[in-house]
């Protein structure tokens, strides 16, 4: 579990030393997911020849389908485009919010309570986002409209991967973490194909700089293939509750790869702004009875 939130951590990093070659949001995603579709696309060949997936009925793929594009694809691209303004740091924390708001729609979808130990775990984690935000807008001497406009992509981002969470929650217990998540890489590397496709691009996928090449494939494989496979088996032996413990690693490990590849400072606020979220996300998901 600890392997897998740094790795994931490192996507951020990555993402940020590709786009110091001028390689636009679309094209970076579409060679992330060429590089990884092969290794999904494998896992569910393998699954359907060993008879380990579910038969899907024709509404099944039509969910999945809309999963893949809307909770696959969709965040990604808003994660991917809102580092273009803001620090890979920053970034992370703000994605670190998701579990506060699988609550909040829990609570609004299915009417389930918040209590006070929870409204106290929220404003723990806003209050941090907020010191964290001010902590890059110091750095960089005023408030831009860049700043804000990358902070609310990537919270979007993070907004909408929790609805699809909440969305799966359902269709995950009967097909299996490992045929899901196949499927809907797959369904996101499609998307994301099309979404090239029908946009103009300065540069053809063959004409890149041989280091945009070399950190997508890095990115496919260390940032996105091996940990949701270490995600998927670290689960499967210390539980989902202990493996959103050690996922609390994942923005103080961006923080510090941010700082020794990218240069990137550690400020106060961040640091102080990093603790209050990982406090509160882990009042949340230390709740006992929480799974």
């Amino acid at each position: 579990m600890l392997l897998s939130a740094v790795a994931f951590s490192s996507k951020a990093v990555m993402v940020k030393l590709a786009y110091a070659y001028g390689v636009d949001v679309e094209t970076l995603l579409v060679l992330r997911m060429a590089f990884a579709a092969p290794f999904y696309l494998g896992i569910a060949v393998w699954l359907y020849l060993t008879g380990k997936v579910e038969h899907l009925e024709r509404g099944d793929l039509l969910v999945i389908t809309m999963l893949g594009v809307v909770g696959g694809y969709l965040p990604m691209w808003l994660d991917f485009a809102g580092l273009a303004y803001v620090s890979a740091g920053l970034e992370r924390i703000i994605l670190f919010l998701y579990p506060t708001f699988v609550v909040l729609i829990s609570a609004m979808v299915f009417g389930r309570i918040v209590g006070r130990h929870e409204l106290l775990a929220l404003g723990l984690c806003y209050a941090g986002v907020a010191m964290a935000a001010g902590g890059d807008v110091l750095a960089v001497g005023q408030l831009t409209h860049q700043a804000v406009l990358g902070t609310a992509l990537v919270f979007f981002s993070a907004l909408i991967y929790a609805g699809y969470l909440v969305a799966s929650g359902r269709l995950i217990p009967r097909l299996g973490v490992l045929p899901f998540t196949a499927i809907i890489m797959l369904v996101a590397s499609l998307t994301a194909t099309g979404h090239y496709l029908v946009l103009p691009h300065q540069a053809s996928l063959t004409g890149l700089p041989t280091q945009v090449y070399g950190i997508a494939l890095l990115m496919a494989v260390v940032a996105t293939v091996l940990p949701s496979f270490m995600l998927s088996a670290g689960i499967h032996r210390v539980g989902s509750s202990r493996a959103a413990m050690y996922g609390m690693a994942g923005p103080v490990s961006t923080i510090l790869l941010a700082y020794l590849f990218l240069g990137e400072a550690i400020g106060l606020l961040q640091l102080v702004g990093t603790g209050f979220v990982i406090a509160g996300v882990f009042a949340i998901t230390a709740r006992p009875g929480r799974t």
